[in-house]
């Protein structure tokens, strides 16, 4: 299968997954900074609001092309478990926090979703639709009572990269209304969208150990700004 997605023929190629992937978690740390560190700069958290939409769509795609999606399932349960003392200790400076899931959690209810959704949709092709609106409700509702980061919200962003795959310029369009109906801060991640739809549908070259530095970054991270908070705070 080719990686490049014929949506993508009529805009510029000027990003590829890689380098998606190195502005969100570069947009996330800023973020996290300002939530753990400098809670009074707003300006920190702004500029974070940029990753989640980002690693969202790249989530939909690295579905889309997984070869193995139980392993990949399972690498984002893996890490929402290791990520979860980081998580409450760099953000909240208390442990445990039951309150807030770190973002993980969120990642693997969306492949769930979009995985399930895809077994439904082939064998009941005929039901899909009302079966997947079904699966994304269950999801969406999973997410508020586990208090995922983002929650409904972030499952629904997932769902409307998903179901828009092939146009992801509706996709982005749905992402920008929820965001922006979202409240202050939310709204600023449109600051993403337009660098979605340059995506030029390539992964980039990626690695193991750079594919698994994106997943170790979340929880050590959070632990160097869990340290700096505990010493120099």
């Amino acid at each position: 299968m080719s990686e490049v997605n014929h949506s993508t023929a009529l805009r510029p190629a000027l990003f590829n997954g890689l380098t998606l992937k190195i502005i969100a978690a570069l947009s996330m740390i800023i973020d996290h900074i300002g939530a753990a560190l400098f809670s009074r700069m707003m300006v920190l958290r702004y500029i974070g609001r940029m990753a989640f939409p980002i690693y969202c769509f790249l989530l939909v795609e690295g579905l889309i092309h997984s070869k193995n999606r139980r392993a990949y399932l399972l690498r984002l349960l893996v890490f929402a478990v290791i990520s979860e003392v980081p998580f409450d200790l760099g953000l909240f400076h208390r442990l445990p926090y039951f309150h807030h899931q770190n973002v993980f959690m969120t990642l693997a209810l969306g492949v769930a979703m979009m995985w399930l959704c895809e077994i439904l949709k082939e064998k009941y092709p005929t039901q899909s639709q009302l079966l997947r609106t079904g699966v994304f409700l269950a999801a969406a509702l999973l997410a508020e009572l586990a208090h995922t980061d983002y929650g409904a919200m972030g499952i629904a962003i997932i769902m409307a990269f998903y179901v828009f795959r092939e146009r992801p310029f509706y996709g982005a369009l749905l992402t920008g209304i929820m965001c922006v109906f979202s409240g202050r801060i939310e709204a600023w991640a449109i600051l993403a969208l337009p660098l979605i739809l340059l995506y030029n549908g390539k992964r980039g070259p990626q690695p193991g150990p750079v594919k698994y530095f994106f997943y170790i970054y979340y929880p050590a991270h959070l632990t160097i700004l869990y340290l700096i908070w505990h010493y120099a705070c």
